[in-house]
């Protein structure tokens, strides 16, 4: 792609983030300098970015998404539909997905591998029509969304969201669900579901030290604890992958699921609440078509593609 002159890019900036703003300069700049015609769309929110891309697609031979994880998510549906691959700048405060990816966080290099044109064909989760990157949960996530205050986010970042579930961890209460899989249902009482469809989420964590987002699976945890303080010791794992380890933590690989709860719950997906439960999950293998370094797998080696 680089060394083809006159590529249409339909560049997609959230007007309101001063992170988003700041990425317009210099990944414009290098662009331009290496031949392509840019087309700058400006979004106020989420539900602006599929629109725009359905309205402005045909005019486009690639589509690039300057913000966060959110944002990314949002765009999905409009970018499988429009068959054009997807350029990620990461402007956003945790940027899982780019991390996933390998995508560098610096505004001109993210701009290079884009214009490098390598691609990778990734997984897309889906859960009640919602796209989803990285990982959809239900209960203390989803409160976190809820409650995390937009000033604190913008000023503090992965520090606002620390203290955010301080908070959270002190009222946490256990909630009752069933998951269904493969015809099976489990009751369970939980503090958190979470779905998988990445690798990273929640500024770091893996969500199974094995997932990839390209294996064709979506990986399942719930955290089962009496005692909720128990989470802290649980950090490390978390971080690594290997919370599965614990007696508190259920875990399941699977292409689909259903989440049942005797209220409607909210659900997180990337960051941002799209729906609720009852639920139905599943992967769309090698949905998307991304600018992205060379693969290089997960440490440990790449796991194969999973067929349910």
């Amino acid at each position: 792609m680089a060394s083809q002159t006159g590529q249409r890019i339909l560049l997609l900036l959230n007007a309101k983030s001063r992170e988003g703003l700041a990425a317009l300069g210099p990944v414009s700049a290098r662009f331009e300098a290496g031949g392509f015609d840019v087309l700058v769309e400006p979004f106020e929110n989420l539900p602006e970015i599929a629109r725009d891309i359905t309205r402005l697609h045909q005019s486009a031979d690639a589509i690039v998404v300057c913000g966060g994880d959110g944002s990314i998510s949002s765009a999905a549906p409009a970018v499988i539909e429009s068959g054009l691959p997807l350029g990620i700048i990461p402007a956003g405060t945790a940027n899982d997905l780019a991390r996933t990816l390998s995508i560098p966080l610096d505004f001109a290099a993210a701009a290079d591998v884009i214009m490098a044109g390598h691609r990778r064909q990734i997984d897309v989760g889906m859960v009640n029509g919602h796209a989803f990157f990285n990982v959809a949960s239900i209960g203390l996530s989803s409160e976190l969304a809820q409650k995390l205050d937009p000033a604190i986010k913008k000023r503090f970042g992965r520090l606002g969201y620390a203290v955010a579930a301080l908070r959270i961890l002190t009222t946490a209460k256990l909630f009752g669900a069933r998951i269904v899989e493969k015809g099976r249902t489990t009751r369970v009482k939980t503090y958190q579901i979470a779905i998988g469809n990445g690798r990273l989420y929640g500024g770091g964590n893996i969500v199974e030290q094995n997932a990839a987002i390209d294996d064709g699976a979506l990986d399942l945890y719930s955290l089962e604890m009496r005692n909720m303080w128990k989470l802290a010791l649980m950090v490390r794992a978390f971080r690594s992958g290997t919370h599965g380890a614990w007696k508190e933590v259920r875990t399941a690989r699977c292409v689909e699921f259903d989440i049942e709860t005797r209220r409607p719950m909210p659900i997180n997906t990337d960051g941002e609440i799209v729906t609720a439960t009852p639920a139905h999950f599943r992967v769309m293998p090698g949905a998307i078509s991304v600018y992205a370094p060379p693969d290089r797998g997960p440490p440990g080696g790449r796991p194969k593609l999973y067929h349910g």
